[in-house]
């Protein structure tokens, strides 16, 4: 469920097909995102979520897995 919600955010803000994003996709080296990108990125996921992503952890966030794992302990 996670990981739907996340393409969908990815997909918007990015402007890529969602079928393109796997859990294996890189933001900056797949996706060509910027640090402006993954701000907004983030922002949305924690929207959408209603959590918070502390910086330290959002610098880890390299992969799509890596911003669902997040969201998984941030929610539990």
């Amino acid at each position: 469920m996670e990981f739907e919600k996340l393409q969908g955010i990815i997909s918007e803000v990015l402007q890529v097909d969602a079928e393109s994003i796997t859990m294996d996709t890189t933001f900056v080296d797949d996706l060509g995102a910027d640090s402006l990108d993954i701000f907004q990125i983030i922002m949305a996921i924690e929207e959408e979520f209603d959590i918070e992503i502390a910086n330290e952890d959002a610098e880890r966030i390299v992969t799509v897995s890596d911003a669902v794992e997040q969201i998984k302990n941030a929610i539990n």
